[in-house]
């Protein structure tokens, strides 16, 4: 096997790493400020649950990313390096200002952006690129209407409830956080599956792109990892500067999150779980009262949602020029 393609194999392997580190924050937070479980108990328990998701469900994700964005010959290792590169350094970025930004949008940005300096415009596939963008930027949406929805039945259901129904609400967390960390590692981990299937079609090791057994161990086992340290910044972050978690919204929070991700998931649709699990807290918040919320803290992040892809891509397309003096 070529250095170049071990190159990007290990950078994948890095940003699948990182990326679990980066979005253990949205899995856990609720379940940690809601004080369901200690933040140990809870990271480790999630990050069986994302190892176990690809095998359960499927790669239908890392199948779009490697057949449905781009024209197959423009693709070459380059671009791979680049677009990782360049999520890497974003991911590293905002991890340590304690933004969470979706490192969906970092990779997807840092794939478009290296492919368009390295074949133009035309490379881009633009059918499967506006199914990725429908899936990335509608799902907050969702997650936000699905968010209320189950936080006002909830309420409905438990009206006249005593106050031992926290108890219930708390313990209900463990059963929607393996939910939640099931479809996280079903849907994230799958995207570097996908490059890095890529790399070995390009480097010629694989005659079609089919993900390897090996890889899908390799990805789930990096993405499990990082989860399993955690990223203590975004968890205050998302735990508490939005409003005060109580136990029933932190298991609507997640509830609605493992809805929309686990659904896109089975379909192929890469998804934001940073961008869901916030716009699922914010709706549960507004389910409650809208005053709830702290509005200017999803300003905050919306502003990183938006500056993500075209950050990503502008930093991968400088890389790929430089890479390509290096590298032809």
């Amino acid at each position: 096997m070529s250095i170049t393609v071990i190159i990007v194999i290990i950078l994948a392997l890095g940003f699948d790493f990182l990326n679990g580190i980066h979005d253990s924050s949205n899995v856990v937070a609720t379940m940690i400020s809601s004080r369901a479980l200690a933040p140990r108990t809870a990271l480790t328990m999630t990050a069986l649950a994302e190892f176990t998701g690809p095998f359960i469900f499927g790669v239908a994700v890392a199948n779009t990313i490697g057949h449905e964005i781009v024209t197959a010959n423009s693709i070459n290792i380059n671009v791979l390096l680049a677009a990782l590169s360049s999520a890497i350094i974003w991911n590293l970025l905002t991890w340590y200002l304690g933004f969470p930004s979706s490192s969906s949008h970092a990779l997807i940005g840092g794939f478009i952006g290296a492919v368009i300096m390295g074949a133009g415009v035309g490379a881009i596939q633009m059918k499967g690129l506006e199914k990725i963008l429908i899936a990335l930027f509608t799902s907050p949406i969702i997650g936000l209407v699905v968010g209320y929805i189950i936080l006002r039945l909830s309420v409905i259901f438990s009206w006249n409830a005593s106050p031992k129904i926290n108890g219930f609400f708390k313990r209900s967390q463990i059963v929607t956080s393996l939910a939640l960390g099931l479809s996280h590692g079903t849907n994230d981990a799958q995207k570097t599956m996908g490059i890095i299937t890529l790399a070995l079609v390009t480097g010629g090791y694989l005659e079609k792109f089919a993900v390897p057994v090996w890889v899908i161990v390799a990805c789930s086992t990096m993405i499990a990892l990082g989860t399993s340290l955690g990223g203590w910044k975004l968890i205050r972050t998302l735990g508490s500067k939005f409003y005060k978690i109580r136990p029933i919204d932190g298991f609507s929070a997640q509830l609605a999150s493992a809805v929309v991700i686990l659904s896109a998931s089975l379909v192929g649709g890469p998804v934001s779980t940073t961008q869901v699990v916030s716009s699922a807290i914010m709706g549960v918040g507004a389910g409650e009262r809208l005053n709830k919320v702290r509005w200017n803290v999803a300003t905050e992040i919306l502003t990183a949602w938006l500056l993500t892809i075209p950050a990503a891509a502008l930093m991968a397309a400088g890389l790929y020029w430089v890479l390509s003096r290096f590298l032809p």
